[in-house]
């Protein structure tokens, strides 16, 4: 079975031009920021280049935005529902281009305001049979509210594909309900998935099924959104692949945090994620050759309260159209693009994806990198890559990434396959990428970390926190780290680093952060990190200190940076907004309470009860106020700042007490 992550440098609006020569790339609009304010289907007709030319490369880029839903509804693109985009041809061909879950965007969260917008991109270059005249393009919404926009367009690139393919045929498709042994076989989901015949057409000399599947509804047992299962594939009554239903990572969804249940393990899907396809590999299939398929899910016993949707494609290949030959397919770091927003900015070593694109395997490749108008390196990198294979390639240290550490604006990053196993590879085109993106910030040093666990913990019956947190150098060599907290403590750590490359991670071993408001029993833990002298807090790249989302980031956050005494010059990092901070909270005995984001102090702070009354007052001409609270009655409370030179600037913050 392979699985295809179809990701490359959306952010570029896809810059071609980086990628294939001038004047050879065609796009063709379909849907253009179409509302689509609830259930339906939402079709556009267009016309696709005329059929003659051969493309090395066909994309769909389906961008999903908001709009502001009129009469201000409950829910206003804010919610996870089911998008699948469909080809219709004249000559009666539906097809299932590719599925999405749209994310929970409220636009009170901080990545999904109103003019919010996510690049999805489907790789079609083996449906190029079919992509050519006058069709209609389907965007098919399962949404119960509005608030959601589609934008579709294709790219087509000109030149060789990997290899050619003599048809595509739809199988299987729709949603049926699993477990449901109420009706014997009228609702058992494999009636509805019967064996599927064919001849191998003349040429062919490798078949593939491509299943899409995604469980959604609950029954007593959570199928089957919330409980994995198996499908098996068959060939000619023989079981050759199998495929476990179910996403364990959406803990690290790219985009975080969201307004819903982002976090939580699904089956086959995450929210604001694409549904990704699943590629069997058929053994033995040549042209002539019978081929019988079908799809078979597991015995199971439920109430058929939830089921699974589906797409099922069958491809039959001609050989392989190169001999030898690599393509770089992405850039994850460094790079601007959303869909590896946790993986950058960087400093340090560049990362892509690389793809083995001819018949021979590959043991070493040679690559020739670095950022625009610096100088460029050369490395070599062995190993084995089979035909057809991908991997994740780590680069050498890049130093401009440290060089220009701290500096603003947008860079240009440049990596080129020079060679293949020593030699030149089959095809050009496909070498080179670029990627725009920005640099890691410059920490000072010393700065702290200040630290307060939640009352999750790694195991019943302990009380050691499941969050902990460590700092790597450019090694990946453990510096300075916090794990074993006690759940509930307060830790203060001052860290001094020599001039260098670091990376600041948070692991969760519970995926839901340090704080996250569908779990009120884990309670309010927090993580910041402080200039040392003047305690104001440093910014970290797309994370929350404060406010709904603050603090919520899932299984964990990863910040590079770097720090040294030659860059005083841009190590000036402030806050950028003012806040106050109490903690622990809920507290019992003493308050610490905190301001940040400004150097000049000269004030008071109130403690005002549920009814509006000061119950506490005293001046504030530090960062920091111990404030006993251990005879007021538990409630909730507020805290209040208050200038005094300015009396109209106030900042406020909530606390509960807790005695």
């Amino acid at each position: 079975m392979r699985k295809v992550i179809y990701l490359i440098c959306a952010l570029l609006v896809f810059n071609f031009a980086s990628r294939a020569a001038a004047g050879d790339t065609t796009k063709v609009q379909a849907h253009y920021d179409v509302q689509m304010p609830g259930y339906g289907n939402y079709d556009t007709t267009i016309t696709f280049p005329a059929p003659g030319t051969t493309y090395r490369k066909i994309y769909m880029v389906f961008t999903l935005g908001k709009y502001v839903c009129p009469g201000s509804p409950t829910y206003c693109g804010d919610w996870d529902y089911t998008v699948d985009n469909y080809l219709m041809t004249p000559g009666g061909d539906t097809l299932d281009l590719g599925r999405l879950i749209t994310p929970y965007a409220n636009a009170g969260a901080p990545r999904t305001p109103w003019t919010w917008k996510q690049h999805y991109v489907y790789d079609l270059t083996d449906y190029a049979g079919v992509l050519h005249g006058p069709a209609t393009i389907r965007t098919a919404y399962s949404g119960y509210s509005g608030g959601f926009t589609t934008n579709i367009q294709f790219i087509f690139i000109e030149g060789t594909p990997d290899r050619d393919v003599i048809s595509v045929n739809r199988l299987w498709h729709g949603y049926r309900t699993y477990g449901d042994t109420t009706h014997h076989d009228s609702n058992n989901i494999n009636v509805f998935l019967p064996y599927k015949n064919f001849t191998a057409p003349a040429g062919t000399q490798a078949a593939e099924l491509k299943y899409v599947v995604s469980g959604h509804g609950s029954d007593v047992n959570q199928c089957c959104e919330f409980m994995p299962h198996t499908y098996s594939v068959y060939l000619n009554s023989a079981k050759v692949d199998s495929y476990y239903i179910w996403r364990s990572d959406c803990g690290r969804n790219e985009l975080w945090p969201q307004s819903g249940t982002w976090i939580y393990e699904r089956g086959n899907w995450c929210p604001g994620n694409m549904v990704y396809p699943n590629f069997h590999k058929l053994p033995g299939v040549i042209a002539g050759v019978p081929v019988n398929v079908d799809i078979q899910f597991e015995p199971y016993a439920g109430n058929g309260g939830g089921g699974y949707g589906f797409e099922g494609a069958l491809f039959f290949y001609k050989g392989m159209n190169k001999t030898l030959d690599a393509s770089i397919d992405w850039i994850i770091a460094p790079t601007n693009d959303e869909n590896f927003f946790r993986e950058n900015p960087i400093c340090g070593s560049p990362k892509i994806h690389l793809k083995n694109t001819g018949a021979t395997a590959i043991t070493s490749i040679t690559f020739h990198y670095g950022v625009s108008g610096y100088s460029m390196i050369d490395y070599t990198w062995t190993g084995y890559l089979a035909s057809l294979a991908g991997t994740d390639i780590t680069l050498p240290l890049l130093p401009e990434l440290s060089t220009l550490a701290g500096t603003t604006g947008n860079y240009t990053f440049v990596s080129t396959i020079t060679a293949v196993n020593g030699t030149a590879d089959d095809d050009a085109t496909n070498n080179t990428m670029t990627s725009q993106f920005t640099m890691a910030p410059v920490w000072p040093t010393p700065f702290r970390i200040v630290f307060r666990a939640n009352h999750a913990v790694v195991a019943s019956g302990s009380t050691t926190s499941e969050t902990s947190w460590a700092i790597y150098d450019v090694n990946n060599t453990v510096v300075a780290q916090h794990v074993g907290a006690t759940r509930d403590s307060l830790y203060i750590d001052t860290i001094i680093l020599p001039a260098g490359l670091y990376r600041l991670a948070i692991s969760d071993s519970g995926c839901d952060g340090l704080y996250w408001w569908a779990n009120a029993a884990a309670g309010a833990g927090f993580i910041s990190v402080r200039q040392y002298a003047t305690n104001l807090t440093i910014p970290m790249h797309g994370y929350s200190y404060s406010g709904t989302y603050g603090h919520d980031f899932g299984c964990g956050y990863s910040q590079y940076f770097y720090t040294g005494d030659q860059f005083v010059g841009v190590n000036n990092v402030t806050a950028g907004t003012l806040s106050v901070e109490a903690y622990p909270n809920p507290a019992r005995d003493v308050v610490r309470v905190e301001l940040t984001g400004t150097e000049q102090i000269d004030g008071s702070l109130q403690l005002i009860d549920a009814l509006g009354r000061v119950v506490y007052e005293t001046p504030c001409t530090g960062a920091t106020t111990n404030i006993s609270v251990a005879g007021y009655a538990s409630g909730a409370y507020t805290l209040r700042y208050t200038e005094r030179a300015h009396p109209e600037n106030k900042l406020i913050t909530r606390l509960v007490i807790a005695n």
